[in-house]
């Protein structure tokens, strides 16, 4: 049993990798919004259209610098020059956070629900996220 884990972690070693630094990507950038939500804007249940720009800015910027450093190292465990990587990365994620914001347009002009559509978007996302640093950001191919 435990040579067969290690075999599967072995051949799926990057994609596990990659979805828990996902997960802890999701909890830095949640904790960096709801501590700026605290800190700056005392709390507001309900912020006003300025303060959810503000906080989904920090959202975004926590979750994309964690996830740099984090997938640089765990998960495709690169070597390559920084200066190369990072505006790539950061390229890559506004590519992504623009086909979020896409999908949730159209899913919202279509009328479904935003509880799928956040579903659907994700899942895209990270898909899109995944082959964005895996081919693009990431590779290991020598110039």
């Amino acid at each position: 049993m435990i040579d067969k884990i290690k075999e599967l972690w072995k051949k799926y070693e990057e994609i596990i990798s990659y979805l828990i630094v996902g997960g802890m990507t999701t909890v830095v950038s949640w904790a960096a919004m709801f501590l700026v939500n605290w800190i700056a804007f005392g709390n507001p249940l309900y912020p006003t259209s300025f303060q959810n720009i503000v906080l989904s800015v920090v959202n975004w910027t926590a979750g994309v610098i964690f996830a740099y450093f984090t997938n640089r190292r765990f998960v495709f465990k690169s070597h390559a020059s920084m200066l190369q990587e990072i505006p790539k990365f950061v390229l890559s994620r506004v590519f992504t956070l623009v086909l979020d914001l896409v999908i949730r347009q159209i899913f919202g002009l279509m009328g479904i629900n935003v509880y799928v559509t956040t579903v659907v978007s994700a899942v895209l996302v990270i898909i899109g996220n995944y082959i964005f640093s895996k081919l693009f950001v990431f590779n290991k191919k020598k110039n």
